[in-house]
């Protein structure tokens, strides 16, 4: 399946290819990912993870106060921070009160901590990883950090720059559409099926992945 059907039918349900193309997710270097500092890798964790399955609005408005609650996402504190700073933030009214989500704060920043002191810093092992290989580094995540399975590890890539794909459900649509993904997209089967179509598609067409995949939602959304 030639990714020029996707293209042209995303132009013309966003009111035609300038419309469409300006409505596309930035994607940056690997030299400006590398640069971006682990404080703020914590902190876009934490709000990909507190996003999830809450609305997102309140989410962003509030985010301010989640800074000033969390004194500016440093891992090395927040990886040895003491428990009643954890219990503490439970009953802080600035923040949303979530403790099962408060609690992995601590957890990824022991993550960010020991990628860093092998890399350089967290970003820098990002820059490093092949874009081919997103479901490796997808694995990675869910792995060594605390709720970064699913959508939300792809969420936070997509809000770091690094370029791969989303498993919205109009991405999905349109992949099952075409009978390009017959396996669940939270199965290691199902994401190796939707990497090797975005890998041909970005072979065929030199778009950056992330583009392709908000490209595809458009198609159908």
């Amino acid at each position: 399946m030639h990714f020029s059907v996707f293209y042209e039918r995303a132009c013309e349900r966003k009111g035609g290819e300038a419309a469409m193309r300006a409505m596309l997710p930035e994607v940056v270097s690997d030299k400006e990912l590398a640069k971006v500092t682990d404080d703020r890798v914590l902190s876009l964790m934490t709000h990909c993870i507190f996003r999830a399955g809450f609305v997102w609005q309140i989410i962003d408005r509030k985010w301010p106060q989640f800074e000033e609650a969390f004194s500016g996402f440093v891992p090395l504190y927040w990886q040895q921070v003491p428990p009643e700073r954890l219990e503490e933030l439970a009953q802080d009214e600035r923040i949303v009160r979530n403790f099962q989500k408060i609690i992995t704060v601590p957890v990824n920043a022991r993550m960010i901590v020991e990628v860093s002191e092998e890399h350089g810093s967290f970003c820098k092992f990002l820059a490093s990883w092949p874009h081919d290989d997103q479901v490796g580094l997808l694995m990675f995540l869910k792995k060594k950090g605390a709720r970064l399975g699913g959508n939300t590890g792809q969420y936070l890539l997509r809000m770091l720059g690094w370029d791969g794909f989303v498993c919205a459900s109009d991405v999905l649509t349109a992949l099952r559409n075409f009978n390009l993904l017959d396996a669940s997209p939270t199965s290691q089967k199902g994401l190796k099926q939707i990497q090797a179509v975005f890998n041909h598609w970005h072979q065929e067409t030199g778009l950056p992945r992330s583009h392709i995949s908000r490209i595809l939602s458009y198609s159908v959304g």
